[in-house]
């Protein structure tokens, strides 16, 4: 993880986690991220195309938290921004 936000090398800790938001286009991330910084965020790794077909980046907050904002075309996500999960199979 920490070698995907550009911080290789950073030793994250036990509890380190990435907060991550979800996008519906590759403009709301970009958007999203330079919002981010011009209210103090840290850029970790600009947003990009990455290799499994999204485009993600990543900022730290002011507080040092990593933050993952992301753009996956596989995904569905509600009005509200919510991944709609499909279905489960049934179980017999």
């Amino acid at each position: 993880l920490a070698k995907d936000q550009g911080r290789e090398g950073t030793k994250l800790g036990i509890g380190g986690v990435t907060l991550g938001q979800n996008f519906r286009t590759e403009a709301e991330v970009d958007a999203a991220f330079a919002k981010a910084l011009s209210v103090g965020a840290t850029a970790l790794k600009a947003p990009e195309k990455v290799f499994w077909g999204g485009y993600s980046g990543y900022y730290a907050d002011p507080d040092g938290h990593p933050w993952e904002v992301a753009f996956n075309p596989f995904w569905e996500l509600d009005d509200d921004g919510n991944q709609i999960l499909p279905d489960a199979p049934d179980a017999d």
